[in-house]
């Protein structure tokens, strides 16, 4: 699959169990919506959790945000009447918890069809397996789980992520190599704005598309983080008048700021650009 410019700066879990949540987020500004069936559900509540979800979903209501559903594990008692319960659903991605491995993907692409298939990266076997698992033809993005990574891993939190950049790259490299989306994980303090910004600054260097979210309160932040900026698209529109002007004097190079502009970095303005576009798109 190949990835398109397409935005997911903001992707927010929303519990499939919360009737009052479900609603609110048809209103807020963000990029996807991640329908969670797993974590966020008490054991009590999957059942009436997945029917009232879907029930949710086929109404309606959700606009250009893309709806993705998180299903338990096939390893599960729920797993394989979530995944059925979508089968048709108006959804843009099914979403498989930690997933270790490309068969992980295949078993849950036999039971429903044509849906794009998202992984949760979130062990160590799934980070060792990362360019098998998105170069399943039905791979269409990554979602970082970094609270349950770091469990795995023994880790500690660190602002830095020190600890778990390995693995963030190891997933960053497969989905790049596959042409699939990649999305950061959480962060956990929702009321730290300033940690919130240091991170996504830090994902939206390191490469990754957006951020997940746990709070309506992070939107704002993710979307400006993972947004081009002024400066950025102010650049890629002079570099891209300048290779023109220099392709029509015979040159293969033009020079902006003192730097040589090649066909390379027209390629990542013209991304850039369509970027901008997406969003403007999304948000009009």
């Amino acid at each position: 699959m190949v990835a398109t410019a397409r935005p997911y700066r903001s992707v927010l879990y929303i519990p499939g169990s919360k009737e009052r949540a479900l609603e609110k987020a048809k209103t807020m500004a963000v990029d996807a919506i991640i329908f969670d069936l797993e974590d966020a559900v008490a054991v009590e509540e999957k059942a009436n959790a997945r029917s009232m979800l879907a029930a949710t979903l086929a109404a309606g209501g959700y606009g250009a945000r893309a709806r993705i559903v998180r299903v338990n594990g096939l390893d599960s008692p729920w797993g394989a009447d979530d995944i059925a319960a979508f089968v048709g659903a108006p959804i843009d991605a099914l979403l498989i918890p930690k997933v270790g491995c490309a068969a992980d993907v295949e078993a849950v692409a036999a039971l429903i069809p044509d849906v794009p298939l998202w992984a949760m990266m979130e062990t160590p076997q799934g980070m060792l397996n990362a360019a098998e698992i998105a170069a399943h033809p039905r791979m269409a993005g990554f979602v970082m789980g970094t609270n349950d990574l770091a469990k795995e891993l023994k880790c500690r939190f660190r602002a830095d992520r020190m600890p778990m950049l390995t693995s963030l790259q190891l997933c960053l490299l497969a989905a790049r190599a596959a042409g699939i989306v990649a999305v950061d994980g959480v962060y956990n303090a929702f009321k730290d704005d300033a940690g919130l910004e240091a991170e996504c600054t830090q994902g939206r260097d390191m490469g990754f598309d957006g951020k997940t979210l746990i709070h309506p309160a992070q939107v704002a932040i993710a979307n400006a983080a993972f947004a081009p900026s002024a400066e950025e698209i102010d650049l890629a529109q002079r570099q891209i008048a300048a290779f023109q002007e220099a392709e029509k004097a015979g040159q293969g190079v033009a020079v902006v700021d003192g730097k040589i502009v090649e066909n390379l970095h027209i390629v990542t303005a013209q991304e850039t650009l369509a970027k901008v576009a997406a969003i403007a798109e999304l948000e009009g």
